[in-house]
């Protein structure tokens, strides 16, 4: 699957997973449904994450031709995106900060 071929909303997580790598591993972890207001989006353009952003990026980890190994989970309607850098899930995943979340927040 090439870039060109996701859809926005699974670039916009994607492209946290380059920003920037720590020692072992990358967390990006979202929620379906997740829809970012302009505020929160500051001077980048929005972003809304539906289900065919989720069914975008489980094709593109799957079929991934550009190197980089990801491992992704979903709980409900909550999603993990995790970059490898050693190609393999650590133990104590719980013990790595998410670098960027994408929720709705509860009111």
């Amino acid at each position: 699957m090439e870039w060109s071929e996701l859809t926005e909303g699974a670039k916009a997580v994607l492209e946290q997973t380059r920003n920037i790598k720590n020692d072992k591993i990358q967390i990006v972890e979202f929620e379906v449904g997740f829809v970012q207001t302009e505020e929160e989006a500051g001077d980048g353009e929005p972003v809304s994450i539906k289900e065919e952003d989720y069914q975008s990026l489980k094709k593109f980890v799957e079929e991934n031709n550009y190197g980089d190994k990801y491992h992704m989970a979903k709980n409900k309607n909550i999603v993990k995106l995790i970059l490898l850098v050693d190609e393999k899930i650590p133990d104590n995943l719980s013990d790595f900060p998410i670098f960027r979340d994408y929720k709705n927040t509860a009111e």
